[in-house]
C-alpha cells in the first residue's frame, strides 16, 4: 500500500481484524510526571487525542507544558483493527493514526491552549505525511471527547486557516476532528511511551510551519 504509491485508508472490511486483547502491558507511570498512564484518573480532569505526526516527538512537546497536565500516552486511533501492534500499524493496513492521549487540567490548563500547541507544533496541510515521514498513520488528526471540544477544535482549525492563509501557507487544513465515540484509543507499546525521554537524541520527526495559532493566548506568557 506504501510502496511508491500515494497512502490511502483502508476500508472496514480490508482492515486486519486485530484481538479483543493487547499484545502488551504499560508500565504503570509516566517517566516524566511520575502519574499513572491509565486510568480512571482523578475527578475534574478531561482527556484530549491529538495525531501530529510521528508520536514520540508529538507527546514530548505535551508533557512539556508548564501546568496542567496530569499525564500522556501514545497509542493508535480513528481507524479499524483492533488492538493493532505497532508493525500493523506502520503496514497502512488498520486505518489508524499515531496519536498523543494528554489529560488534563481544564482548570489550569483550557483545551484551546492545547489546541495551539497542537497547531503549532506540526503542518497541518501535509495529508497523509509530516515531514519525511509518510503513510496514512502520520496524517493529522484531533478526536474530540465532548461537543465543546469538537465545537472549540472546529473553531480554531477555521482561525488557524486565516492564520496560514495570511502568512503566504496557501495549502487547506488536511486535519480530521472527530468524536471518539466508534473510535477506540489503543495504547502503543512500553517502548514507545514518553520515548524521547529514555533517548534524548532519538528520533522527534515533526516540525511547525512556523506560524502562530492566535487561540489559547495566556496573556501573562506562553
Amino acid at each position: 500500500m506504501l510502496f511508491g504509491r500515494t497512502p490511502v485508508l483502508p476500508t472496514a472490511e480490508q482492515a486486519l481484524k486485530g484481538r479483543p486483547e493487547p499484545l502488551y502491558r504499560l508500565p504503570d507511570h509516566h517517566t516524566v510526571l511520575g502519574t499513572p498512564l491509565l486510568g480512571p484518573y482523578p475527578e475534574g480532569l478531561e482527556i484530549a487525542d491529538f495525531g501530529l505526526g510521528c508520536f514520540w516527538g508529538a507527546e514530548r512537546k505535551f508533557w512539556q507544558l508548564p501546568a496542567g497536565v496530569y499525564t500522556t500516552l501514545v497509542g493508535y486511533q480513528g481507524g479499524h483493527t483492533e488492538n493493532p501492534t505497532y508493525e500493523e500499524v506502520c503496514s497502512g493496513l488498520t486505518g489508524h493514526t499515531e496519536v498523543v492521549r494528554v489529560v488534563f487540567d481544564p482548570a489550569v490548563l483550557p483545551y484551546d491552549r492545547l489546541l495551539r500547541t497542537f497547531w503549532e507544533s506540526h503542518d497541518p496541510t501535509q495529508g497523509f505525511r509530516q515531514g519525511n515521514d509518510v503513510g496514512t498513520q502520520y496524517r493529522s488528526a484531533i478526536h474530540t471527547h465532548t461537543p465543546a471540544q469538537a465545537e472549540t477544535a472546529l473553531s480554531s482549525r477555521d482561525t488557524y486557516q486565516k492564520a496560514l492563509t495570511a502568512s503566504g501557507h496557501h495549502r487547506t487544513i488536511t486535519t480530521e476532528i472527530l468524536p471518539t465515540e466508534g473510535r477506540p484509543f489503543y495504547a502503543a507499546e512500553a517502548y514507545h511511551q514518553q520515548y524521547l525521554d529514555k533517548n534524548p537524541a532519538g528520533y522527534c520527526g515533526i516540525g511547525g510551519t512556523g506560524v502562530s495559532c492566535p487561540v489559547g493566548v495566556v496573556e501573562a506568557g506562553r
